[in-house]
């Protein structure tokens, strides 16, 4: 037992380091793409920072899904968060399962490419809708009365640049028309759907992304327009910029994969037999063909 962990152990490390390998390389080609989506979301936070100084509290608009959905209260508005924390935080660990994964169909560095690619072409958008009105914000600590309504004028452009993380993203205002939530969301979910290899988990993540929906109006912390609107723009913006990409390679009908232990044993057997025989082993190579995990042969 101790030695097949060892040599499973092995074959995982090995699998490991060439995956690095590959993507250290990739990350070589494409860092500037990385670091440019990046840059771009510290710029969308920047512009969702500066929309909170213009934040001017009012009474909240006549909404049907407020008259729809009970509020969830102050108490439970968590709820939504941790909905949407399970959506990211499972979505990057899926984009990272190649290192330690035997059926490998993405790699790590382009599929991260395409979705900032996505979430620039969605965020654009909205720092353009949210400055161009703003909206009396719905959310707890944005109604008149909240001392975090509207924040004082900055001391200085250091104020403003460092973004109050997290606590200037967890208590923004005025950054309404549409859902950043369900930005990061769709994309998500959309790019498993096209990458994914598992049918039930791309129905879950479709009925997760629509309680997200509901749980974000129950919760007032936007609108019901601001999810609308989400839902149709971030899905037809990654359906057009997608058409512009070029399609990523297929790892799982292309890219040569460790032989499997049988396939060692068989190699073992037939080189025995060649050697009984009276031949050497060197020349059987000719004859052997290692199996990949999908059956291609390396």
């Amino acid at each position: 037992m101790s030695l097949y962990i060892g040599r499973e152990a092995s074959k995982l490390w090995k699998r490991f380091c060439a995956e690095i390998t590959a993507e250290i390389d990739l990350l070589a080609k494409y860092w500037k793409y990385i670091l440019g989506g990046l840059i771009c979301q510290y710029i969308h936070g920047l512009a969702a920072r500066g929309v909170h100084y213009l934040h001017r509290p009012g009474p909240m608009l006549q909404d049907a899904g407020f008259f729809l959905l009970p509020e969830l209260g102050q108490d439970k508005a968590y709820i939504s968060e941790s909905v949407f924390t399970i959506i990211f935080l499972s979505f990057v660990l899926w984009t990272f399962h190649p290192f330690v994964l035997k059926s490998k169909k993405i790699y790590t560095v382009l599929i991260w490419c395409r979705v900032l690619a996505f979430l620039v072409a969605c965020q654009i958008l909205r720092i353009i809708t949210f400055y161009s009105t703003q909206l009396p914000g719905p959310n707890y600590h944005c109604r008149e009365g909240s001392k975090l309504a509207r924040l004082p004028r900055p001391d200085s452009a250091i104020e403003v640049l460092l973004i109050n993380f997290p606590r200037g993203v967890l208590y923004g205002c005025g950054d309404l028309i549409f859902s950043s939530h369900m930005i990061f969301s769709l994309v998500f979910v959309r790019t498993y759907h096209k990458y994914g290899t598992q049918n039930f988990m791309k129905y879950f993540a479709w009925l997760t992304v629509v309680i997200q929906s509901l749980l974000i109006v129950a919760s007032r912390k936007h609108y019901t327009v601001d999810i609308i609107v989400a839902w149709y723009t971030v899905n037809l913006v990654v359906f057009f910029v997608d058409k512009k990409l070029p399609e990523l390679p297929d790892r799982s009908k292309t890219a040569p994969f460790l032989p499997m232990a049988k396939d060692n044993i068989n190699r073992t057997k037939l080189n025995n037999h060649v050697q009984l025989n009276g031949n050497s082993a060197d020349s059987s190579t000719d004859w052997v063909v290692d199996t990949g995990i999908n059956g291609v042969g390396v």
